[in-house]
């Protein structure tokens, strides 16, 4: 991490991975030395273009290089998702705050995550594989609108080889070829016996997915204490000089962006 939080640090790509036509993950290599907390993010910056806060996706446990998932969203990502392999770009961070890994331990922890909200949750899913026996159970419910737009689709074989259970959903689907559910993500809810009296929750997604994932989670006996949401959409600037992700009295980018549910429930409208 850079001493200097307006400091830009140089990078180059190691490579560029097509996620989905929308979506590319980008293996970083910094010039200094960089290191991060599962959940904290990035400011991703294409030198003359712009930058744009971005969460890593890889485990904070790999030191050599880290990988971040983006989607073609705009101006930005777009040049963002033209640049090649061994091309040269800023990062500036770690920014915000992760996951707060101490409470998570010994405890069942469910990760509920829709489309590109996988990239943190990948992160969080690396990271506590990468020391799994300081956890309990570890779950991933994910949901995609159709099989192509399913994120690091020929990763979660080896996740559930690492000891994760994968339960998996898309909206629809035209073809045959997907034996897995199909339905919004919280019908995954059906498919799996949870211990919401024992476990943590973590969310991560599209923002009407997270509000009804969190209600469900409600639902079915979380408490709002132990449901973690990354409120990550709409940060700008990083540093919370510019307001853009006010959330009350707290900004996401500055505060969060992960928050406890019970932090900031009582916030009107989070969800937009």
């Amino acid at each position: 991490m850079t001493a200097d939080i307006y400091k830009t640090m140089k990078a180059n790509v190691e490579a560029v991975v097509d996620e989905t036509p929308l979506i590319k993950t980008f293996v970083l290599k910094t010039e200094e030395a960089f290191s991060f907390q599962t959940g904290q993010f990035i400011q991703f910056t294409v030198p003359g273009e712009g930058e744009a806060p971005f969460t890593p996706s890889s485990s904070q446990f790999q030191k050599e290089y880290f990988e971040t998932t983006i989607m073609k969203a705009g101006r930005v990502t777009g040049i963002i998702h033209s640049l090649k392999e061994n091309d040269t770009v800023g990062i500036r961070g770690p920014l915000g705050k992760g996951y707060p890994l101490k409470e998570f331990e010994s405890r069942e922890i469910l990760i509920l995550g829709g489309g590109v909200g996988m990239a943190p949750l990948r992160s969080l899913l690396l990271t506590l594989l990468d020391e799994k026996d300081k956890y309990g159970r570890i779950v991933l419910l994910y949901g995609a609108k159709n099989p192509v737009d399913i994120v690091y689709s020929g990763q979660f074989a080896g996740w559930k080889k690492r000891g994760a259970e994968i339960y998996r959903s898309v909206d629809k689907c035209e073809t045959d070829q997907w034996k897995e559910k199909i339905g919004v993500v919280t019908e995954l809810f059906d498919e799996v016996k949870l211990n919401p009296s024992k476990g943590i929750a973590v969310v991560c997604g599209p923002p009407v997915m997270m509000k009804f994932g969190t209600f469900k989670l409600l639902e079915i006996g979380y408490k709002p204490e132990n449901i973690y949401l990354s409120m990550e959409k709409n940060m700008s600037c990083g540093l919370g000089k510019c307001g853009h992700c006010a959330l009350g009295k707290y900004f996401a980018c500055k505060d969060g962006p992960v928050f406890k549910y019970s932090l900031i429930k009582d916030i009107g409208d989070i969800w937009d």
